[in-house]
């Protein structure tokens, strides 16, 4: 099958954090921004990934349960779809659907006109991270080449 999205294929190992520092909803976005413009691929201006990033959270909570959120949004500071990954060690309320903490954060930006791929990229990561068992590994992970072989072998 050709149209089989991997996310592996928008991850890097630079754009992977094991260790975040925000303490709140604000602050995990602003850094999950900064790690999505660590890519070469995204070529942010203004703050616009995060704010982005902001208004998509504003139509409602990515945050969608079992300690997971999936923030991500549109914006033409995004050449192509780019995905980053990071742990929150403490977890961070971001107002998820079961009222639980977030310590696994997706991120993903996506240039406006690549709707069919954002959506893909989306409805994976949302069926990879049902199992709690991949939620487990991903937690535990120690390195950023880990966290993509852990996705790599689930994807397999």
């Amino acid at each position: 099958m050709l149209d089989v999205i991997r996310i592996t294929d928008y991850i890097s190992e630079e754009l992977v954090s094991l260790d975040l520092k925000a303490k709140n909803r604000d602050e995990v976005l602003v850094e999950l921004s900064e790690l999505l413009e660590k890519s070469e691929d995204i070529e942010s201006v203004d703050n616009d990934v995060y704010k982005a990033l902001i208004d998509r959270e504003k139509l409602g909570s990515t945050g969608i349960g079992k300690g997971v959120a999936i923030p991500h949004a549109k914006t033409e500071s995004a050449k192509r779809l780019t995905v980053a990954f990071g742990i929150s060690k403490k977890g961070i309320d971001f107002k998820s659907l079961d009222d639980e903490n977030v310590n696994l954060f997706f991120v993903f930006a996506s240039p406006n006109r690549d709707s069919q791929i954002y959506l893909k990229v989306l409805a994976r990561i949302s069926r990879l991270i049902r199992e709690e068992e991949f939620r487990i590994r991903l937690y535990n992970c120690t390195s950023g080449a880990e966290v993509i072989k852990c996705i790599e072998e689930k994807e397999n």
